[in-house]
């Protein structure tokens, strides 16, 4: 029997910011969840669901009211944040590159660290593009003159290298169109599996969902509604306000996997 702790943890954690008035007001309630190594967690549901919030406390971007997050067991407060985002990464819904070249983008964790620079004869950086779907000769170009959806990939390809492993994704497709928005979908279940990683995305986008997400959790109000395997939560909601919310979506959005 393997009673090994799940990957990444969240107990009972909670958080507030100040509203117009300036009073605390509860964005994210009482929330419980975890996450494998080798899963994807999707978390869905309406504009101001708590969502995105739940996604910036697990790096610490932003901290929890009350709670606790585990990292392989272990509270993340223990970790310094530098430490901490190397390890639990997220990669932001615009795609963000520093000025130079594809690989001073991928240099640049490195550089924040003071480790070795990768270079394009590194073994694992070769390994890391090939998952990532980042062509090589891409590496002198300046990064900023990329495409959209070829620099999301250099994005993702950046946040790995290093000690990756818990990786966010923020609408990871919310700026691509739909067959770079699949590619990517792909993407994500290979570097899960080939990787070890888990990754958790947030999106209001239920083709993604449907195409690569193990597990979904439904969020409204700060609080998760309902949660449970892809297949299952899509197909046969348990709640009211899911079913409403996966209406709301075209059929053209759902791929549905049984």
């Amino acid at each position: 029997m393997n009673n090994a702790a799940p990957l990444l943890q969240v107990r009972q954690v909670a958080a507030s910011r100040p509203g117009e008035s300036g009073a605390l007001q509860r964005v994210l309630q009482e929330t419980t969840l975890k996450v494998e190594a080798g899963e994807i967690l999707a978390v869905v549901g309406p504009s101001g669901s708590g969502k995105s919030t739940l996604l910036r406390l697990l790096n610490r971007l932003l901290e929890a009211e009350s709670g606790e997050i585990l990292l392989a067991g272990v509270n993340i407060s223990n970790f310094p944040p530098a430490e901490l985002r190397a390890c639990i990464p997220l990669v932001s819904q615009k795609p963000f590159l520093f000025p130079g070249t594809v690989m001073e983008n991928l240099q640049a964790p490195a550089r924040l660290r003071r480790t070795e620079l990768p270079d394009s004869s590194d073994p694992s950086l070769q390994v890391l593009l090939e998952l990532c779907h980042v062509d090589p000769a891409w590496l002198d170009r300046d990064a900023r003159k990329l495409s959209v959806g070829q620099q999301q990939r250099v994005c993702l390809a950046r946040a790995m290298v290093g000690p990756c492993q818990v990786l966010l994704l923020d609408e990871p497709t919310s700026a691509l169109d739909r067959p770079t928005a699949d590619q990517m979908a792909l993407t994500f279940r290979q570097l899960a599996r080939e990787k070890n990683l888990a990754i958790i995305f947030v999106t209001h986008d239920l083709r993604l969902t449907s195409r690569c997400a193990d597990h979904v959790i439904f969020m409204a109000n700060g609080a998760v509604v309902e949660e449970g395997p892809a297949s299952r939560l899509l197909n046969h909601p348990e709640t009211a306000e899911v079913r409403a919310f996966l209406a709301s979506g075209s059929e053209d959005d759902m791929e549905v996997s049984a």
